[in-house]
């Protein structure tokens, strides 16, 4: 049990020794004879337990030997301080406080039989020191022991006669056990110390309920209801009440006591709704169901609520949408403070596969009432992207860095955009704006792609070093970007430098995607380039194999590696097929005049 084991106790410890020096100091040991008391076992049961009286001299050798594994646990040796509790247990073996202290190490040590083992044998000992008692009772509840730890907190409350919040933890478990009465006579408990409160009330009513006892039930509903009489929702609850046990005109006479008060109460709105579905009243559960929705007095959680229940029926009945889209559209047409509504308006019309020109009109709604809604703009950015509305892309992005400068997305569409209409220079400008607003809380692998597209813009002006800086920076911030991984590779080998660092960042990439024509392209061009041709004649058949239309660039290499593999023939066919595909490179067009490999 020893070196590693202990060795994984810390801070916990620490704060288990100041309570075990705390009793320590206040032991209750005298010298003298054996002792005998009777105690009632958290094990269960009566049982005389003999604890003898230490002399004078063993009282000081055990309280040094404790205090002296305090001060080893205080250092961090762990090992000596649990030796220096065992050893106490050679001086007295009916010490109550090392068995309460030695008990937290065996728990920290996962040793959760001997950890209960010693927590019952501490409160054995001391039947009247309610922390080991109740310490007790929680590890038997964290271990499901439910009727121990019913038990123990039994014992806690015989000797605390005043203690409700043990109280509340015995309903609690009596409520576990599905012991209603007990939850029920615990409860009055309760209210003999602090009176009778609403929480405990409704606490009844839930055990009344679950044991079947209807008419306690409706009698306590009915207390609160005359108790509280300006709380309304306790009138609801009494109409809920007399709803679901059939007794339909006095639920109503609540509800229209409840609405003649305050005609927008939500609550006797939603269950004035209950009753008319109840009742077959369609026409009045439809008028209902507008009323509430469109109501500025009902909250806008509860009209989400209503309507996803309304969406659901309409779904579970297989009927048309067109009552639903009504529905939003009359509750639309009302201003709106929170976009949520308009939100899921967008959300339903997806779900029912409407044209996306008809989700982006809702879409935009939702941008009116919160500008700063970014899950909506990116939805009608793709939406524009898709029909290659590129203006529209920046019309959007542009004012998201405003709202939601964090949100990087909205920088990458527009770079995207931008290098669409072959604006690189802005493309970057927003790149690197995006890049400085990264942290640890950003989606690394948006900064990778970021950073990797900043590599190929660089590229494309010819700025090599910048670009190799870009792609470096998008390994750091994500080291499995494929993508990054091959094109940096590629651009690399095309300088003839570094190559082994190419040829390693391109197998990553042949790896991760062995029928990825793209790769194995790259790949292939790699090995070319160090002068190991067979090896590339392998991975450049893989690639035209794996591409539906190679383009010319691939066809060209695959025609240069077979001519450094001596098949000649092949070689001009390929960059026959080359210049076919489109590839005007004049290097490309000499080869094939000459039918020779050149260099470019």
């Amino acid at each position: 049990m020893r070196n590693s084991k202990i060795n994984k106790m810390r801070k916990a410890l620490s704060v288990i020794f100041v309570i075990a020096v705390a009793m320590l100091t206040a032991l209750n040991i005298s010298c003298g004879g054996p002792e005998t008391i009777s105690v009632k076992q958290a094990i269960g049961g009566e049982k005389n337990v003999v604890v003898p009286k230490l002399s004078h001299n063993d009282e000081q050798r055990l309280k040094y030997f404790f205090f002296e594994a305090v001060s080893q646990q205080n250092k961090g040796n762990y090992d000596a301080a649990f030796d220096l509790l065992s050893h106490c247990f050679t001086i007295n073996p009916n010490a109550a406080e090392v068995y309460f202290t030695i008990a937290s190490y065996y728990s920290e040590l996962g040793q959760d039989s001997m950890a209960m083992q010693s927590m019952e044998r501490a409160a054995v000992l001391s039947p009247k020191n309610d922390r080991y008692i109740e310490r007790l009772a929680v590890s038997y509840i964290n271990t499901g022991n439910f009727d121990k730890a019913i038990d123990t907190y039994e014992r806690l409350y015989a000797n605390n006669l005043d203690r409700t919040d043990v109280l509340s933890m015995l309903a609690q478990l009596y409520n576990q056990k599905k012991n209603y009465d007990k939850v029920v006579s615990t409860l009055e408990k309760i209210e003999q110390v602090e009176g009778s409160n609403e929480q405990i009330t409704l606490l009844k009513m839930h055990a009344y309920s679950m044991k079947g006892d209807k008419k306690a039930e409706f009698n306590a509903l009915k207390q609160l209801a005359e108790k509280y009489p300006n709380d309304l929702n306790y009138r609801v609850m009494m109409g809920n009440w007399l709803l679901k046990n059939g007794r339909e005109d006095e639920a109503l006479d609540e509800y229209d006591a409840v609405l003649e008060q305050e005609p927008d109460n939500v609550s006797a709105q939603m269950s004035m709704l209950d009753y008319y579905k109840k009742s077959g009243e369609d026409s009045l559960a439809q008028a209902t169901v507008e009323r509430i929705l469109i109501s500025d007095k009902t909250p806008s959680a509860d009209k989400i609520q209503l309507l996803r229940k309304v969406v659901d029926e309409n779904e579970h009945i297989g009927a048309g949408s067109m009552e639903i889209i009504h529905l939003f559209n009359r509750i639309l047409a009302e201003p709106q403070t929170t976009p949520e509504m308009a939100a899921l308006y967008a959300a339903y019309l997806k779900l029912k596969e409407y044209p996306q020109d008809s989700i982006d009109v809702v879409l935009e709604r939702v941008l009116e009432i919160a500008p700063d809604e970014a899950g909506a703009r990116l939805q009608l950015i793709q939406s524009a992207w898709e029909k290659r509305d590129f203006d529209r892309v920046m019309e959007l992005s542009r004012p998201a860095q405003q709202y939601n400068p964090d949100e990087l997305a909205f920088y990458y569409f527009m770079a995207m955009a931008y290098n669409q209409q072959d604006n690189i220079d802005d493309a970057l400008v927003t790149i690197r704006r995006g890049v400085t607003v990264a942290n640890e809380q950003t989606n690394k692998e948006l900064v990778s792609d970021l950073y990797g597209l900043m590599g190929e813009m660089y590229h494309e002006k010819g700025m090599d070093k910048e670009a190799f800086a870009a792609y470096d920076s998008c390994l750091i911030w994500n080291s499995e970007n494929i993508g990054c991984l091959n094109n940096y590779a590629y651009y690399l080998s095309l300088t003839g430098n570094g190559l082994q660092k190419a040829e390693q960042m391109s197998y990553k990439t042949v790896k991760a995607e062995p029928d990825n024509g793209t790769y194995l392209d790259t790949y292939a061009w790699i090995l070319f380039m160090q002068g190991r041709y067979e090896e590339a004649k392998i991975y450049i058949e893989q690639a035209l194999k794996n591409y539906k239309t190679p383009s010319a660039d691939v066809i060209e290499h695959a025609g240069d590696i077979f001519w450094k593999c001596g098949d000649r023939n092949a070689a001009v066919e390929y960059w026959k097929q080359a210049v076919d595909a489109g590839g005007s490179d004049s290097v490309l067009k000499k080869k094939l005049k000459q039918k020779k490999y050149l260099n470019k």
